[in-house]
């Protein structure tokens, strides 16, 4: 299983709901990277996207401890056990985890590779965090792309894996 996740400088990825930083061109690639695949996330994150609706050409799982709570086009989960039990029927390689910051924590330990877009810079305001993959001995940078930049703010994408 795989996690996908945009963090700045101090690993902040959320305020009030919303990226810290939205990138175009990283919304692309999330696009790119998850189309036809598994995305695992929280309620909340599902209700950031546009109408709440799941996103396209993925099936949608999704994690809320509100056992009334349905979405037309997602699977719905109430707990990790029951979420890794509906996992097991896709290929773990077209599993991503996208968030929120909850979710990420509740299911780091079973990702093996994080594809992280990290943006060089820190976020005036956040409210969520990412664990600090590099602070983690478990985790190894593996691949990075050369810096990009979007309206002043250069990101690079980067992929981390799990030591074996």
């Amino acid at each position: 299983m795989k996690l996908i996740v945009n963090v700045d400088n101090e690993w902040n990825i959320g305020n009030d709901g919303d990226l810290v930083f939205p990138i175009r061109e990283d919304m692309k690639f999330f696009r790119t990277t998850t189309s036809g695949k598994v995305v695992l996330m929280g309620r909340k994150t599902l209700d950031s996207f546009p109408g709440g609706n799941p996103l396209k050409n993925r099936v949608n799982i999704v994690l809320t401890r509100d056992s009334s709570f349905e979405r037309e086009g997602a699977v719905i989960t109430h707990s990790v056990e029951e979420a890794l039990e509906k996992l097991k029927e896709y290929n773990t390689d077209d599993v991503y985890v996208i968030g929120g910051a909850e979710i990420y924590k509740m299911f780091l330990d079973y990702c093996d590779t994080a594809v992280v877009t990290h943006v060089d810079a820190v976020a005036p305001k956040a409210d969520k965090k990412f664990p600090d993959l590099s602070a983690r001995p478990e985790w190894t940078l593996t691949e990075k792309s050369e810096t990009k930049e979007e309206n002043g703010i250069k990101f690079t994408f980067c992929t981390y894996k799990k030591k074996m």
